[in-house]
This record gives C-alpha cells, sequence and structure tokens, in this order.
C-alpha cells in the first residue's frame, strides 16, 4: 500500500484563513458553474460536448426502465420565470414545485437538503441572471411511485464555516457537490448514506457505456494507495494517476473552477471516510 499524503502547499493550495468577500451573485455563480455542477445535467450534450448558447435549458438525463428523467430549463425562459424566489429555493432544496408536485430522480434532494441558506440565496440569485434562452421539453415520466416528499420542510441550514477542514470538506463533497450520492451504493429508499457512505458501485448508463462509481473510502478498495494529487486530479481532469482518461458522468470541467482550497477541503474529508470495501 503505497499511502502518500503530499503537503497542502506542494499542490498550490493556499492553507492560510481567506477572505470571502465575494457577492452573493459571485457566489451563486462560483457555486452552480463550478462545483455544484448544473450544467452537467441541465446543459444539452451534442457530438462535441455542452451545447454552447443553450446552458441550463435542460436535456435528456437518464432513460432506464424506472423513469426517464429530463432535466428542466433553469434559465428565466423556463418553467421557473413564473415562480418566486422562495418557490425556487423550495423547488432545489426539497423537491417540491409550487403546485405541490414533487420533482423526481435524479435530482440528488438527499445531498441539497442540506445547502446552507446563504448559499441556496446565492444560487437562486444567480439563476435569476443567467441568459434567458427558451427549448423544447418532453416531461420525465416515472415508472416508480414517488414519495410524497424527500423529509420533513427544511426551515434552516447554518452556515459551515469555510476553509480546509474536513467539516467544510464534508459540506463541499455532500450537499454542493453531491459526490457521496453518486458514490454511494443505492438501495430501495436511495442512497445508503448511513452504511455504505462512499464505498461506490452506483452504475451510470449512457453513451459511453457503463461506467461505476468508485470507492472514495480510505480502504485498500478505495483511496488508500492514492496521492492527495493524484485524487486532485482525477477530480478535476477527469485522469487516472496511469494517464488513461475517465468516463463520463463526472462532471470535471465544472470541478476543475474549484478553488485550490475547496479541493483541498474535498481531499482531507475524503481521507476521513472509514475505510469500507468496494460494494458487491
Amino acid at each position: 500500500m503505497r499511502v502518500q499524503l503530499v503537503p497542502l502547499l506542494a499542490l498550490g493550495f493556499i492553507v492560510p484563513a481567506i477572505g470571502h468577500a465575494e457577492t452573493l451573485l459571485e457566489r451563486g455563480e462560483y457555486l452552480v458553474t463550478g462545483p455544484m455542477g448544473c450544467g452537467n445535467c441541465h446543459t444539452p450534450i451534442g457530438p462535441e460536448g455542452f451545447v454552447a448558447g443553450m446552458e441550463l435549458t435542460g436535456r435528456l438525463v437518464e432513460q432506464n426502465e424506472m423513469f426517464t428523467a429530463v432535466s428542466a430549463n433553469i434559465t428565466p425562459a423556463g418553467e421557473i420565470s413564473g415562480w418566486t424566489d422562495a418557490e425556487l429555493a423550495r423547488a432545489i432544496r426539497e423537491g417540491i414545485r409550487p403546485d405541490g408536485s414533487l420533482i423526481g430522480p435524479p435530482m440528488p434532494f438527499p445531498m441539497y437538503r442540506g445547502l446552507s441558506d446563504t448559499d441556496l440565496s446565492a444560487i437562486v440569485a444567480y439563476l435569476r441572471t443567467v441568459p434567458s434562452v427558451a427549448s423544447d421539453l418532453p416531461e420525465s415520466t416515472y415508472n416508480i411511485p414517488l414519495p410524497p416528499a424527500y423529509g420533513p420542510p427544511v426551515d434552516h441550514v447554518a452556515d459551515i464555516p469555510r476553509g480546509v477542514t474536513a467539516d467544510y470538506g464534508a459540506y463541499l463533497a455532500g450537499p454542493v457537490a453531491h459526490c457521496m450520492e453518486c458514490h454511494t451504493p443505492m438501495g430501495p429508499q436511495g442512497p445508503l448514506l448511513d452504511t455504505d457512505l462512499g464505498r461506490g458501485g452506483f452504475e451510470f448508463h449512457g453513451p459511453w457505456g457503463t461506467s461505476v462509481s468508485a470507492n472514495l473510502t480510505s480502504s485498500e478498495d478505495g483511496l488508500a494507495d492514492f496521492t492527495d494529487a493524484e485524487i486532485a486530479a482525477m477530480i478535476t481532469k477527469g485522469v487516472e494517476p496511469d494517464g488513461s482518461p475517465m468516463l463520463p458522468p463526472m462532471p470535471y470541467p465544472f470541478f476543475a473552477k474549484m478553488t485550490d482550497e475547496d479541493l483541498a477541503a474535498i481531499i482531507l474529508y475524503l481521507r476521513s471516510l472509514p475505510p469500507l470495501p468496494n460494494a458487491g
């Protein structure tokens, strides 16, 4: 086992405390276009990649025996145009539209329920400013029953102090970037976050074939043999240590926009996950 923990400064990470004086809009833009990777599901994809000029206008995301999921147009030209900020915030965090209907999978509501009030406000504020582009999309269809809700109403979520800490890394890898949902096996009621957090094994099907989410825990099946620099390259560049490309649907172009300190916080958190063997 070759556990090599590279000092954060050696990776170019800025470890000392950093002021966070950006505006609400700047914070929202960073989250939506960076670690949240909203465009990974909400922007159409063509033969050459994401379609320029159609950012956040929605697309077919997943089609299987359980559902055909079509992401919404979340520009001001979409259905959200008639929603209040509070209604849009509730739809993002709790998956409930203003008419009371539920937004179905694969939106990661088990994660988004943990978005802080400040970050949620920033996301809503930024979405109001993106270019308004119309799109013609079919509705999603579900062959499985959806729950009445994804949990009780969320009244308040406090900010997590920002910095290169495992706590802030957990917030980024959970509620913000929802890494832990995709990298946790699914049970009948959703990801097995309480028992199998981060052990991988979730399958994704697309034009590339089938990809299986990796084990992110500190076990030998997981990240124990990778250096911090190698993990950073996999997250932001989609490149294995041997130089081979990783498969979609990891939102590498979005993760590449993360700040060095946020990336360092995520890696610090991943190092703290209890070791679990691969799922299956």
